[in-house]
């Protein structure tokens, strides 16, 4: 299986201007760089963002996917130039990425630089406190997101610029390339089903990135107006194959459940295991009782999933890591897997649970599933979603189609 960790980073560096401190990534597998090495986070652009810094007391929302380069974290690279942060703000899985999903992450002192962390995922708040908002004057936001409705990064990037709104805080955002980026698909979110898992009206696969997400929901009204910096990156369109150099979070270990994601989360909302508690989650689906299948697996307690589903239990059911990515990327966001489980389990409205609604944020498409229409029927009624967003998210691009 080809593990995220396992693939090189991307060359981030560039050189920092005199007074940021010079520094160039080094490429360590130059023949699996070469679709990707001119691409550069916005973190690359030192020069676009260190003169915002200088003089401010600076916060930043990020996890371990902020990397500045290959063996250094944006937190520990601003504070080696001088721009010392105050406080580092954690998403959902923590400041080190290690929590498991929707965990409840308290706050702590990050031990490499003793720069206090304050979780925005520690189950009792949606924002920082008052005392907290006024300690710094802007923040960096730097996170690998992954382009999908449900995948909680944006959310607390959204959260947190509402509230620098609500104090005069400036926004920095340090753009990164959108692995799905290339494809928009999904009904829109019905605001009725507005949860953590969904925040805006926008498709299930948005096709943009935080950055400009960001400009979007500031340009739309979706969140208050605050001053919104986007440092974008280099040598990136949306057409760009980008293979990310982290795993952005412990259930997505590989490029390949990246890609599935879109169509696997959804079983989150059913009775079939996903495969969490195995070393392939997002790869595979299946429960005890699906019947004449092939493949089988038995979710476990591991560090990525303490409490799967269905652990202990033998699940049969479908092996997908043999599909190619090109094959995944060009099919898009699909209801098919969904449908066959559905039909093999035979369980009618039991099969699924109100989470259902919250992930495909719409109430019908859970109800032509009993019906008994086709994945493809199905999909086929959120084209006019799929159109309509990608029109109105045109203003709001930073990268070209």
């Amino acid at each position: 299986m080809r593990r995220i960790a396992a693939i090189l980073a991307v060359a981030l560096g560039t050189m920092l201007s005199a007074a940021a401190c010079a520094q160039t990534p080094a490429v360590a597998d130059r023949a699996a760089a070469v679709e990707v090495a001119a691409v550069e986070a916005g973190a690359a652009d030192t020069a676009a963002y260190m003169p915002l810094l200088r003089g401010r007391r600076v916060a930043v929302l990020a996890n371990h996917t902020a990397m500045f380069s290959e063996s250094e974290h944006l937190v520990d690279m601003l504070c080696r130039c001088g721009a010392r942060p105050v406080g580092i703000f954690s998403p959902e899985h923590g400041f080190r990425g290690r929590a498991e999903a929707g965990a409840s992450v308290g706050n702590s002192v990050d031990e490499r630089t003793g720069v206090p962390i304050l979780s925005l995922y520690d189950g009792r708040t949606q924002r920082p406190s008052d005392e907290a908002m006024r300690s710094f004057d802007v923040l960096v936001v730097d996170m690998q997101d992954v382009g999908l409705r449900f995948y909680t990064y944006y959310i607390s990037m959204i959260r947190m610029m509402d509230a620098c709104a609500d104090f005069g805080r400036e926004v920095i955002v340090l753009d990164r390339p959108n692995p799905n980026g290339d494809y928009v698909d999904g009904p829109i979110l019905d605001m009725r089903f507005k949860s953590g898992v969904g925040w805006l009206p926008i498709p299930v696969v948005h096709g943009m990135t935080m950055g400009e997400l960001a400009r979007m929901a500031v340009g739309e009204g979706w969140c208050k107006r605050v001053g919104l910096s986007v440092v974008r990156c280099r040598n990136y369109d949306h057409r760009t194959s980008y293979v990310l150099p982290v795993a952005p979070s412990p259930n997505l270990p590989t490029q390949h459940s990246i890609y599935l994601y879109a169509s696997m989360c959804l079983f989150e909302g059913t009775v079939v295991s996903l495969g969490r508690g195995t070393d392939f989650p997002f790869e595979v689906y299946g429960h005890p009782d699906m019947k004449d299948r092939d493949f089988s697996f038995t979710p476990r307690p591991n560090a990525a999933s303490t409490t799967p589903p269905l652990s202990g239990r033998v699940c049969h059911g479908v092996d997908l890591r043999g599909v190619p990515d090109e094959q995944i990327r060009r099919e898009g966001l699909t209801l098919r897997y969904v449908v066959d489980a559905y039909r093999d389990l035979d369980m009618g409205e039991r099969f699924f649970t109100p989470m259902f609604e919250k992930l495909i944020g719409v109430d019908w498409v859970r109800r032509m599933i009993v019906e008994g229409a086709s994945a493809e029927q199905i999909e086929a009624c959120w084209r006019d979603d799929v159109e309509q967003f990608r029109q109105s998210r045109r203003a709001y691009l930073l990268y070209e189609e």
